[in-house]
């Protein structure tokens, strides 16, 4: 156990990280434990055993976006994580299958976990934060942006493609004046959605985008959905877009992205928050659009999301005396992790929140940006 504590310990400190320090980034362990199943499992062994209680950090955001700009996470290579490689190599883990996974065991929680920590649109996604500190107002700003950024006007008929819990749909139709189609295949999410859009022209389907084909919309929305499509099914996932997509018509793709091309997601996140989740890249997502779409706009406004997810933290701690009658301690340190892990990655630019707007390319106008 010595020698393993050592490792980690030498590992930690060349990332600025004290064992046993006081500042906000620096880490308390509770269980020698803790050393040997970092070194064993990297950033999965990392996620259990906070979750376990083997050590605390006041600031696991800061912990982490150290670990991250220091390049010592990528040099521990796991069996898991090489297991988890080969594994989304052979098989298509975002199959239709696949999809029903992460919507059972994320997105089918309770809808009132996520009403603890969500703004009141119910946006789960990066807010935008340009000039307020207000997790509300950015979220509405955001809402905006995509409905300036697609040109949205009365009478569109729009797709929103993993419509969450309509707080998309709502604003467009109620801002903008648009018909709304959104789909999802989470059954609290349409429960939720169909009640939150009564009286607004608003449809909430349960439907798989690849059963889309055929229908024709003036405008197309994917708001933190591409992180669940997969790497073997971008390219369907662009094409069937387009065949949806109107002459003369927007795509926006809302989505979160990483720095370098693989093909898989991270093991911990995937084990416990997203199943089968996997972040493009840009490499990825050209090809992918590549003589399907022109692309009018590429936008990155991932620091955004340091302060959406603490935001959310914050939230998910205030709320916790009402949820926790539900839900054990390990599942609310999973949660914090969740919020804190990817605020960390985020701050430290390892992945990227990208909007990018893309059109037929049949028209000979110019796109005007909207920021």
């Amino acid at each position: 156990m010595h020698k393993e504590k050592e490792v980690v310990k030498k590992m930690f400190t060349s990332a600025g990280i004290e064992i046993g320090g006081k500042k906000a980034w620096d880490i308390l362990v509770h269980d020698e434990r803790f050393y040997r199943r970092v070194l064993a499992y990297g950033s999965l062994g990392l996620g259990e055993s906070y979750m376990d209680k083997w050590w605390d950090c006041d600031r696991i955001d800061l912990c982490i976006e150290k670990i991250l700009r220091s390049g010592k996470s990528e040099k521990i290579k796991r069996l898991p994580l090489i297991y988890f490689s080969i594994k989304s190599r052979l098989f298509n883990l975002q199959s239709k299958g696949g999809a029903r996974t992460v919507m059972r065991e994320h997105y089918n929680l309770s809808n009132a976990l996520y009403m603890s920590f969500l703004d009141s649109r119910n946006q789960y996604t990066c807010g935008f934060f340009q000039g307020t500190n207000d997790l509300d107002k950015a979220q509405e700003q955001k809402l905006d942006l995509i409905c300036r950024k697609l040109h949205l006007q009365s009478g569109d008929r729009v797709l929103d493609i993993g419509c969450g819990w309509g707080g998309f749909a709502k604003y467009a139709a109620e801002k903008y004046g648009c018909t709304v189609v959104g789909i999802t295949l989470s059954d609290a999410q349409i429960a939720y959605a169909r009640a939150y859009v009564t009286g607004l022209p608003v449809e909430i389907r349960k439907q798989d985008y690849r059963d889309l084909a055929g229908e024709q919309f003036s405008k197309i929305v994917s708001v933190g959905m591409m992180e669940h499509v997969g790497y073997k099914n971008y390219r369907i996932f662009m094409e069937i877009v387009r065949s949806c997509l109107s002459q003369n018509g927007l795509f926006l793709l809302h989505a979160i992205g990483q720095n370098t091309t693989s093909t898989r997601g991270n093991a911990w996140s995937d084990k416990y928050i997203f199943p089968h989740g996997m972040l493009p890249s840009l490499k990825q997502i050209t090809a992918a659009s590549e003589g399907v779409f022109v692309m009018e706009d590429w936008h990155n406004f991932g620091p955004y999301y340091h302060k959406t997810l603490l935001a959310w933290d914050k939230n998910f701690q205030q709320n916790w005396p009402q949820l926790q009658s539900h839900y054990s301690e390990t599942f609310y340190r999973m949660f914090r992790y969740y919020f804190n892990s990817f605020a960390g990655a985020f701050k430290a630019r390892h992945i990227q929140l990208w909007q990018i707007v893309f059109s037929k390319g049949e028209y000979d106008k110019v796109y005007h940006y909207v920021r």
